[in-house]
């Protein structure tokens, strides 16, 4: 459940939001005059948040990589009969 919260309960209600935040694992979305202001969460979270963000830049440096390496005229490609091939050889012990 999403926990929504007037940022006046960071300061009046600290144990409760503590509670939901450390003991429930949940995020708590605090707002400010009815608007979204900030999130508060346990630093656990955070790092997942922050390693999840890294490995989302990871994945797309590598899709980039490929790109500029399919653009390259010099790439040599390789069909499924020669990938397959070749692992089907060396899975039977024949040298390639």
């Amino acid at each position: 459940m999403i926990n929504i919260r007037p940022v006046s309960d960071l300061r009046n209600k600290y144990p409760e939001i503590e509670e939901l935040v450390l003991k429930e694992d949940e995020p708590v979305y605090l707002t400010k005059n009815g608007y979204g202001s900030m999130v508060v969460m346990s630093i656990e979270k955070y790092s997942e948040l922050i390693s999840q963000k890294e490995y989302d830049e990871y994945v797309e440096n590598a899709l980039d990589e490929a790109d500029r390496e399919a653009e390259d005229p010099n790439t040599k490609y390789y069909s499924h009969e020669e990938v397959f091939g070749k692992i089907r050889r060396k899975l039977n012990g024949v040298k390639i």
